[in-house]
């Protein structure tokens, strides 16, 4: 039997939470319900409230309609899969992490300087960025993307 959102290893509400705290207007607060439920009656989506958003996004409901979940994942950009596949979650949480990473303006530039470098001067700049991460106290990569980095 397939993965159903309340079968999988993160609740669908952990992973509607993750897509508003992650998936962002140029503006950088999160989507507003209103503004998801807006949006997807004006693409001609289905009806969904605000406060159905809100009660899925805080798992006091977790029993949307396909059409809702095809909707609210069309919205966010990801494939309707992220809400039943958790390899596909996985895949997807990661591209995410890096495309949020990639919005701060010096990391984009430390990316954009590293392209067309050797193997071995990559290599010796990740060992590097690993050392000062430690030296920062922080983890492996990604681990605290929705923390503010110091500065």
């Amino acid at each position: 039997m397939p993965d159903t959102p309340r079968q999988a290893g993160k609740s669908l509400a952990a992973k509607l939470d993750h897509l508003f705290r992650t998936v962002r207007p140029k503006g950088g607060g999160e989507y507003s319900f209103e503004e998801v439920s807006d949006t997807l009656k004006a693409r001609g989506g289905p009806t969904i409230s605000g406060t159905y958003i809100w009660q899925l996004r805080k798992g006091l409901r977790d029993n949307p309609t396909m059409r809702h979940l095809e909707a609210l994942a069309g919205f966010f950009g990801v494939p309707p899969a992220y809400f039943f596949d958790d390899a596909a979650a996985e895949r997807i949480d990661a591209e995410l992490a890096l495309l949020t990473a990639l919005r701060d303006s010096s990391i984009r530039q430390i990316a954009l300087r590293a392209s067309g470098l050797s193997t071995k001067s990559l290599d010796a700049i990740t060992e590097m960025l690993e050392r000062v991460r430690e030296l920062e106290g922080l983890g492996e990569t990604g681990e605290q993307t929705d923390r503010a980095r110091p500065e």
